[in-house]
């Protein structure tokens, strides 16, 4: 079997992760690349680094987050990879390109349900949101992610050519709106050569608002 081109470590309820995996599905349409798709969970990290009191809704969606990988690993033991690519879709448009999160934040099994009927994808994973069966896969990948990039990062984290000589991971690029076309391609090159290059950081605050569509 053909190893992936790139390994994608994501969490379903962050919106930074959910941009840079839409571009990277711009480029993988347009390379023709392979992605497999990881799970890397805010709530198993920060519960490493410790909630702070005012970090209740932070929490909650965390929580979330958790629920939606678990999904996610249900659907890759049903159907492999490009299942898991398949839910990690339906959930991100939903709750970021349609803005739909609070329906998360009020009900978020009756949610993750509904958003993988609409996708037409089968509506029983949603019942494995609370299965921590799935925990010890999650939590294999979460730590695999942060042991090579280091733990103080956060979602999403690549890794370009994995499993060779040449395998180099990154914290992003954390971006604000979709590359698209031939600016996604550039960018893509860009991030290869720096993740090859052993750059540690390069980062800057200021950003512009965030952009799904």
């Amino acid at each position: 079997m053909r190893e992936s081109d790139l390994e994608f470590f994501f969490d379903p309820v962050c919106p930074f992760a959910w941009i840079t995996s839409r571009w990277v599905t711009e480029v993988q349409a347009l390379r023709q690349y392979d992605v497999s798709w990881k799970f890397i969970s805010l709530r198993m990290v920060n519960d490493d680094r410790g909630y702070g009191d005012m970090d209740t809704r932070y929490k909650k969606l965390h929580d979330i987050g958790l629920q939606g990988l678990r999904i996610a690993s249900a659907a890759r033991t049903a159907s492999g990879n490009d299942a898991v690519a398949a839910v990690y879709s339906a959930i991100g448009t939903a709750a970021h390109t349609q803005g739909r999160r609070a329906e998360a934040e009020a009900n978020s099994l009756q949610f993750y349900a509904t958003v993988l009927a609409e996708a037409g994808l089968p509506r029983e994973w949603a019942e494995s949101g609370e299965d921590t069966f799935h925990d010890e896969v999650i939590r294999f990948e979460t730590f695999q992610a942060l042991e090579r990039t280091g733990k103080d990062v956060g979602t999403p984290i690549l890794t370009f050519k994995p499993r060779t000589e040449k395998a180099a991971s990154l914290f992003g690029p954390v971006v604000s709106r979709i590359p698209r076309g031939d600016e996604a391609v550039r960018l893509w090159d860009a991030v290869v050569v720096l993740a090859e290059s052993g750059v540690a950081e390069i980062k800057r605050s200021l950003r512009e608002p965030l952009h799904f569509d």
